[in-house]
């Protein structure tokens, strides 16, 4: 069982309004479950115009810190651009993967925003009525589809897709050239030319590699 995970936040920084999941079993999305919630700050103007989750929808509810629990429990969390949804909730035990990692390493060249994926790669997937994209269980569908096929193509298990975001890691460091052992991140903030330059030029560089870079500099 793969638990699929979303939040919609107060903006960038943090701040959760709303939390998702739903579970992936033998390739059938199962168990949709969701909860608004109080954050612990005020949700900006530019969240609440992609969520349309507004302030007096989430005032009596309750933290995150009280509605968590009922997301645990699994021994492998997705989420699409995992990195975010991890660092905004109380920590989870068990592996975290990351379905737009993925989708860049099957499918380079694409938008990898998640409408975007949903709709190049044509997935088939029924959201529940009343939601719309932007709410985390809305999201969590397309995620989960997204999901779906990733498994379907690569043929990978939830450990071979927990092994790839292992992988990933490593590939976040340059392991050659003059940047060697610099963080990509860092290198995409310095000298965005030289990721530019290497992806032009370097036709055989490694597939993780290149996928890093090509995230590091949000092409």
């Amino acid at each position: 069982m793969l638990r699929v995970i979303d939040t919609e936040t107060c903006g960038l920084q943090g701040g959760i309004v709303e939390i998702a999941s739903v579970d992936v079993v033998n390739g059938q999305i199962v168990n949709p479950m969701s909860d608004l919630v109080c954050p612990d700050r005020p949700i900006s103007r530019q969240a609440m115009a992609v969520h349309r989750i507004t302030e007096a929808m989430v005032r009596d509810k309750p933290p995150i810190e009280e509605t968590i629990h009922r997301y645990q429990g699994s021994a492998y969390y997705v989420a699409h651009n995992a990195s975010f949804d991890r660092r905004m909730l109380p920590p989870m035990s068990g592996e975290w993967i990351c379905t737009m990692k993925l989708a860049r390493t099957l499918w380079p060249g694409l938008k990898y925003g998640n409408q975007a994926l949903r709709e190049s790669l044509q997935l088939a997937v029924t959201p529940p009525a009343g939601l719309h994209a932007h709410r985390a269980l809305y999201d969590c569908y397309v995620t989960a589809a997204l999901l779906i096929r990733i498994m379907e193509i690569s043929g990978w298990d939830a450990l071979q897709m927990a092994q790839q975001m292992q992988a990933k890691k490593s590939a976040d460091i340059f392991p050659f050239g003059k940047y060697r052992g610099r963080k990509i991140a860092d290198v995409a903030k310095r000298d965005p030319g030289y990721l530019q330059w290497m992806l032009s030029n370097i036709p055989d560089l490694d597939a993780g590699l290149r996928s890093a870079m090509l995230q590091h500099l949000d092409v």
